[in-house]
């Protein structure tokens, strides 16, 4: 069986259980969790990045940091959330070891990817709408940090820009998406 792309319809409370039976040792469990989320965190960790290989890195580092932290997750929020955050920091790991990309390299930059994504996620919301209004660039810092969660050096890191220039994209997409939600 094939894990699905898309987020999870599996209840909160029960991967909450699989997450406590991974904290007492069962590697079924683990299995299990690999089983109902790897793919569609997969196809979000392929969104951000291009590189199968990092990707695949990330996903197995996921996992693993899973089976060694599972003791310690405290059920008050989504296991699929849980597993996002690590995912995108184990990514954002594999990105800081690599040398920095060549930039004549044929690559869709992350902000083209992030043009269709959100606005979809966000549906047809005046929210979504204000955010399918901004520019490409804008978008995907505030995918990075506002969505994602991550720090501005986290977001640097990511979209392969300097951390002041994720500070001023992020000001003035917060100060965008005021004027055009007013």
């Amino acid at each position: 069986m094939t894990a699905v792309a898309t987020e999870p319809a599996a209840p909160a409370a029960e991967d909450a259980l699989i997450v406590q039976r991974i904290g007492n040792g069962d590697r079924a469990a683990l299995a299990e969790l690999y089983e109902r989320h790897a793919g569609w965190l997969t196809t979000r960790l392929q969104r951000r990045c291009g590189n199968r290989e990092l990707v695949d890195t990330a996903l197995q580092d996921t996992f693993l940091a899973v089976w060694k932290q599972a003791n310690r997750y405290e059920p008050t929020g989504e296991v699929g959330a849980w597993l996002w955050t690590i995912a995108i920091r184990r990514l954002i790991d594999q990105l800081r070891k690599r040398p920095p990309p060549d930039p004549m390299a044929d690559v869709t930059p992350l902000a083209e990817v992030i043009v269709h994504e959100i606005p979809l996620a966000l549906g047809h919301t005046e929210l979504g709408a204000a955010f399918a209004s901004l520019d490409p660039d804008l978008q995907a810092v505030m995918a990075a940090t506002a969505l994602d969660g991550l720090t501005n050096n986290e977001a640097a890191a990511l979209l392969g820009i300097p951390t002041g220039t994720v500070k001023s994209r992020l000001s003035r997409a917060r100060q965008n998406l005021q004027e055009r939600l007013r």
